[in-house]
């Protein structure tokens, strides 16, 4: 099993979560979180000097079996990508166990 997380622009959630389902994903989280990358987010001054502002993102985690993780990592990439910088970034994780609580099922039954 993999872990897919993206990150990406606000914006692009609704198109990221039909992408993500129309690949095969069943499930998935999201949170708003901040970030930044090789720009810094925003650039301020401060009297301390120039800071990084955090820009607001949202990250989402996928779990999925082996066979699942390409077809939805490359349809998430299609759906945020903008050609612009700050378009986000998608990572695969290894998965070593599952648990679905509900019915006690675990890993592959319960990807």
């Amino acid at each position: 099993m993999k872990l897919i997380t993206a990150v990406l622009k606000p914006g692009q959630f609704e198109e990221v979560v039909q992408a993500a389902v129309r690949a095969g994903a069943r499930g998935l989280t999201a949170a708003e979180v901040r970030g930044f990358g090789h720009q810094y987010g925003h650039m301020e001054d401060t009297p301390e000097g120039r800071a990084a502002i955090l820009i607001p993102k949202l990250r989402v985690d996928i779990v999925v079996r082996d066979e699942t993780a390409e077809p939805v990592v490359g349809a998430i990439a299609k759906a945020m990508n903008t050609g612009t910088i700050g378009g986000g970034k998608i990572w695969v994780s290894d998965v070593e166990s599952v648990l679905r609580v509900r019915t006690g099922e675990r890993d592959r039954d319960a990807a």
